[in-house]
């Protein structure tokens, strides 16, 4: 049998399989369909149970952290100029962003927001050396200001996901993120306004990070084509290593020792199948009820996490 690509997740609220077989997905009820389309799409036959080792085997090329290792070495990258920019797509609550804005600053960049705190009023900033949040809804006339006003910083989109759906947001980013040449933005629309001091065109020179929590191949493929693209997608049981993995770091709720980390964990890790959401926030919550209830905290914690 030759290699496939495998992803299969049971979204429990949705009481659904959620499939990707070679790039190819799709949602079902029934493990027989996963089947019938597996071998649709590959042209081999298999049961749920080999699709499942497929999957297993798919996953573990490259564990969660390896990949999350991977992030940092891309956003060092981008940080750096090598690379213009990155899209790191997975499911949220599990590092993604804290990830990129610790890589930001490993390499050098300042968050400009605490920047301009810190400064007296008048300073002059590097733009080069700093990055910038934007998070939420935007227009594309707003994308178009962020650009130029932050030509020369690193910009971080974080689930500002308006841009990569609207078709002339895209077009603007397609001039932002090209590798070749100069990098020339232009607005040839409407006009901004008699009182708006914002140019026609300009050259952006910055770099751009894309964090969000739509599925990769949502994401236009032009932007996928000039971009280093992330997915940290993961299983359940990936998901609590990635939570293990950070549990043990010391900044992660220095409050609580590791015996308590450790039991919300196993708690976790048990009642996996019937919870609603395995998070870091997840996490959080069962260690708080740990510490509070040290001898009885079971039965309250797997509550929370069920219903």
């Amino acid at each position: 049998m030759t290699q496939v690509s495998v992803m299969i997740a049971f979204d429990k609220a949705a009481g659904k399989f959620k499939c990707s077989i070679n790039g190819q997905k799709f949602t079902t009820t029934k493990q027989s369909y996963i089947e019938y389309m597996f071998k649709q799409i590959t042209g081999q036959k298999a049961t749920f149970k080999q699709i499942e080792a497929m999957q297993k085997a798919t996953v573990e090329k490259f564990g969660i952290n390896e990949r999350f290792g991977f992030v940092e070495k891309i956003v060092g990258m981008v940080a750096t100029g090598i690379q213009p920019s990155t899209v790191i797509t997975g499911q949220g609550g599990l590092g993604k962003t804290y990830t990129v804005m610790k890589t930001l600053k490993a390499s050098g960049l300042q968050d400009y927001n605490e920047l301009i705190q810190r400064l007296p009023s008048g300073s002059t900033i590097q733009m080069s050396k700093v990055y910038v949040t934007v998070k939420g809804y935007s227009t594309p006339k707003g994308l178009y200001r962020t650009l130029f006003e932050n030509q020369n910083a690193t910009i971080v989109f974080d689930d500002c996901d308006s841009i990569l759906k609207d078709p002339v947001a895209l077009n603007l980013l397609k001039g932002a993120l090209d590798s070749y040449g100069k990098r020339i933005i232009s607005w040839n629309a409407e006009s901004f306004g008699k009182d708006d001091e914002l140019p026609r065109s300009f050259e952006f020179k910055g770099r751009v990070v894309f964090i969000s929590n739509m599925d990769q191949d949502k994401i236009d493929q032009a932007i996928r084509s000039r971009s280093m693209m992330i997915d940290l997608s993961m299983t359940d049981d990936q998901k609590i290593d990635r939570m293990a993995h950070i549990a043990d770091s010391e900044e992660f709720m220095p409050e609580y020792d590791a015996k308590i980390k450790s039991d919300a964990l196993a708690l976790i890790r048990e009642v996996k199948d019937d919870a609603k959401e395995i998070s870091l926030r997840t996490l959080i919550s069962v260690c708080k009820i740990r510490a509070a209830n040290p001898v009885d905290y079971k039965d309250l914690a797997t509550y929370i996490l069920t219903n």
